[in-house]
């Protein structure tokens, strides 16, 4: 596992507290990457519970969307205490969840999603996600603190885990697999597929399950490229 691959993305974090409690822990473990997803209270970087974890929180990045946030991963982990929510992805508990991120940290960039203190991870931030973990907390107290959260999350990839083979090929990041939702939907709209308000959200989840290659994707847009081509040019 190579911990610089990590990103801790903090989806609207509204509690100054919870962000420094988060950088704490990514101190404690041993990572080094703090990314924030429109953050409710500008001040954070102030924050008292970053006990010796200041050089985290000066050096987080900020970002508008999460797409933004996750571009350059090619492995996006949503969090989630699932509560009543209907899931639309993979679902791993952490201690069997952790052992495929410490794999896929030691060749390729991964990004772990935590929603707000409130809410969590709405369902359009889940559609950026490959799949999902949950910490196994008691079904009648599920949800946790949100920087407890990060420092359990933590705790568990850094545990010493046996040695495992790398996969070889390199992952597709998510900019890549954006671009091809995004040249996807337009094929689709040009080709009379019955579009809807879900169509982009559908086809992002979906395009993810396929866990491309890095070489796979750039074909798939090669070939989608000159699909669209065709629609836009035929009959002239």
């Amino acid at each position: 596992m190579n911990p610089d691959n990590l990103r801790i993305v903090l989806v609207e974090p509204r509690n100054p507290l919870n962000i420094g409690a988060a950088a704490r822990a990514i101190s404690n473990f041993g990572f080094r990457h703090l990314r924030l997803v429109n953050p409710y209270e500008v001040a954070y970087r102030e924050a008292r519970s970053a006990v010796n974890a200041t050089e985290i929180l000066a050096s987080a990045q900020e970002f508008p969307t999460v797409g933004e946030a996750i571009a350059d991963c090619s492995l996006v982990v949503g969090t989630t205490s699932l509560g009543h929510r209907e899931l639309q992805h993979p679902l791993r508990r952490l201690e069997y969840g952790g052992r495929v991120l410490r794999r896929q940290l030691a060749s390729e960039r991964v990004a772990l999603l935590f929603g707000s203190e409130k809410f969590g991870l709405s369902n359009d931030d889940l559609t950026y996600c490959h799949w999902l973990v949950r910490i196994g907390t008691r079904e009648e107290h599920a949800s946790m603190n949100l920087g407890q959260a990060v420092a359990v999350c933590l705790y568990e990839l850094s545990r010493k885990a046996a040695v495992q083979k790398v996969e070889e090929q390199k992952r597709a990041d998510s900019e890549d697999l954006e671009r091809m939702t995004n040249l996807l939907v337009e094929v689709l709209r040009e080709s009379g597929y019955v579009h809807s308000a879900s169509t982009i959200a559908k086809t992002r989840r979906l395009v993810r399950r396929l866990n491309l290659p890095s070489h796979d994707a750039e074909v798939w847009l090669g070939m989608l490229r000159q699909i669209r081509w065709k629609l836009t040019h035929e009959g002239e």
